[in-house]
C-alpha cells in the first residue's frame, strides 16, 4: 500500500508542479495582461474539457469493469452452489449406502463359528 501512496503522492506533484509552471509562463511571456488572461482564459476551459472527458471514459471503463466482475461473482457463486449441491447429494447417497449395510450387518444371523461359541460357553445353560 505504501507504493501506491507514494506514487499518488508523485502523481499530484507532478500535475501541481506541470500546472504552476504553465501559469508561470504565461504570467511571464511578453504579453499584455488582456492577452495573457484570455490565454488563460482559453487554456482553462480546454483543461476543463480534457478532465471531463477524462472523468468520463475512467468512469465508463470503471462501470465496465463492474459489470464484468459482477458477472463473474455471479458465476463463481453458481459454480459454488452447484459443488456444494453435488458434495450434499454424495454425502447423502453415502450415508443411505453406510446404514443400509449396518441394517443387513444388524439383521444377519451369526456364523455358525460366533454362534457356537456364543450358545455353548461358559454362562451358557
Amino acid at each position: 500500500m505504501s507504493d501506491r501512496d507514494e506514487f499518488g503522492a508523485f502523481l499530484v506533484g507532478f500535475i501541481v508542479g506541470g500546472l504552476t509552471g504553465a501559469v508561470v509562463s504565461l504570467l511571464m511571456a511578453p504579453q499584455t495582461g488582456e492577452e495573457t488572461r484570455a490565454i488563460i482564459k482559453d487554456k482553462s476551459i480546454e483543461l476543463r474539457d480534457r478532465a471531463q472527458m477524462t472523468a468520463e471514459e475512467a468512469l465508463a471503463k470503471a462501470e465496465g469493469i463492474a459489470v464484468e466482475y459482477r458477472a463473474r461473482a455471479d458465476e463463481l457463486a453458481r459454480d459454488l452452489r452447484d459443488r456444494g449441491s453435488e458434495v450434499i447429494s454424495t454425502a447423502r447417497a453415502k450415508s443411505k449406502e453406510t446404514v443400509e449395510s449396518v441394517k443387513k450387518a444388524a439383521t444377519r444371523k451369526p456364523t455358525s463359528k460366533a454362534s457356537a461359541k456364543k450358545t455353548s460357553g461358559p454362562g451358557a445353560a
